[in-house]
């Protein structure tokens, strides 16, 4: 079966339609979905164990069917049984990424650092940062396991100071993966449960006799997952709603076009509505793209999502520049940028929204994805307009230090009674005034 994949011109008239259109994704839930999910956050906020307890079973085809949560529960141990088992390659890839991923992350703890200042009459003010006391991660094992989203929740969140962190990852028909139970070691989880779907979301969310209430959720999910974050967002912090996987490659034709293809792959493999888009002023190269993308499709065990993908929200698209792809890129604010060029800095320097820029032609996805040290949790669907990757700062919360002097008081209370007074607020105003000291005779 013959790919089409979208091509664009930014010198025609419809242009700006037409990618308006390629776009366009619309996030809602299946409203079957929503009503689905909202009945098991309400059984299981009345019935705790036993309403997870009889989702899981039905839900994950749990073999002979579990009789208690205890069931769920894997010792730590059986967690460095999974590490100590795996192939020496396969461990030492974890750990290297591991690593990597904890000095980065290590630095973003340093630059998060609490501050105080006295003014002159004594008042002392400031910013103290602690850590959340217990955090959920999300783990999918359903279609497939994720063991590197493992280690990019679970470090940032050990970094920032977080002591409990308990993951919960589904077994489909009993069965674990071996590398996810092993990252959760490396990364640090104090307890893992092999429960999933909206009854896990909800039974973080709320608590249940078996299972502790977090602070924040965050991790992955399928539709089902994604509603019930989106419901419980209030009782608990979340991380994001995360939509499809995108990918955009701004290339000025310097790059192996068979690289090209393959990076546009990376992402649309993931799933049907992924993304995948390149913007690039040569139109021999994007021939040349569009060549290789035919010619390497037929050899990818996952073609058939990748043609999907392509054809249903890919595209190839002609610009007049690469100073027109940067604003572009901008107005798109992908999840992951591709700036294959050469001086990809240059082009760097125009670019205010992206979840991840990749500059360089041997910087490819992937190596973010897994190892490079960056967070692989990436805003989506245009919110890197105003979100940010995973990071420490999402395992710690701010507050405020105020320590006023009685000098201060005195200043400071005039000014805070004027405005309460001008607020109609009277209780504020006379508080404030409490503390100003009686007019010298």
């Amino acid at each position: 079966m013959s790919l089409q994949i979208r091509k664009l011109d930014s010198s025609d008239p419809d242009f700006q339609q037409r990618l308006d259109s390629l776009l366009a994704f619309d996030s809602s839930t299946d409203d079957a979905i929503e009503t689905a999910v909202a009945a098991i956050l309400r059984d299981v906020k009345q019935r705790g164990d036993a309403a997870v307890l009889e989702c899981t079973n039905k839900f994950d085809r749990i073999p002979g069917g579990a009789t208690s949560m205890a069931a769920f529960e894997l010792p730590v141990a059986e967690l460095q049984h999974a590490l100590d088992s795996l192939p020496a390659a396969q461990r030492e890839a974890l750990q290297l990424a591991a690593a990597r991923i904890r000095a980065f992350h290590e630095r973003q703890k340093q630059e998060l650092a609490g501050f105080t200042y006295t003014e002159p009459d004594g008042t002392l003010l400031g910013q103290r940062i602690t850590p959340l006391d217990r955090v959920g991660i999300y783990v999918p094992g359903g279609k497939a396991a994720y063991p590197s989203s493992v280690l990019m929740n679970a470090i940032p969140a050990q970094v920032a100071g977080v002591k409990e962190i308990v993951m919960v990852v589904p077994t489909p028909d009993g069965v674990k993966n071996q590398m996810v139970l092993a990252a959760a070691a490396i990364a640090g989880v104090t307890r893992v449960i092999t429960i999933g779907g909206a009854q896990a979301v909800a039974a973080l969310a709320y608590g249940t006799a078996s299972i502790g209430a977090v602070d924040k959720i965050v991790g992955p999910g399928n539709a089902y997952v994604a509603a019930a974050k989106r419901r419980v967002f209030g009782t608990v912090g979340i991380d994001m709603i995360a939509g499809p996987s995108e990918i955009l490659v701004l290339c000025d034709g310097s790059t192996d076009p068979d690289w090209v293809a393959m990076d546009l792959f990376s992402q649309a493999e993931h799933d049907e509505l992924a993304q995948a888009i390149m913007l690039c002023p040569d139109a021999a190269y994007i021939e040349q793209v569009e060549a290789s993308i035919a010619r390497l499709l037929p050899t990818m065990p996952r073609a058939d999502t990748i043609r999907a993908s392509l054809g249903g929200r890919g595209a190839l698209v002609k610009v007049a520049s690469m100073e027109q792809a940067c604003e572009i890129a901008n107005a798109i604010a992908a999840e992951h940028l591709e700036i294959s060029a050469e001086n990809p800095q240059q082009w760097a320097d125009r670019i205010r929204h992206a979840g991840a820029m990749f500059l360089g032609r041997f910087s490819s996805e992937a190596l973010g994805d897994y190892c490079c040290g960056p967070n692989h949790v990436l805003p989506t669907s245009r919110t890197a307009r105003f979100s940010s990757p995973l990071g420490v700062y999402d395992f710690q919360k701010r507050s405020s230090i105020l320590y006023v002097s009685q000098a201060g008081a005195q200043t400071l209370g005039k000014v805070a009674a004027t405005l309460a007074y001008g607020e109609g607020l009277q209780a504020h105003a006379r508080s404030a005034e409490l503390r100003l000291l009686p007019p010298e005779a």
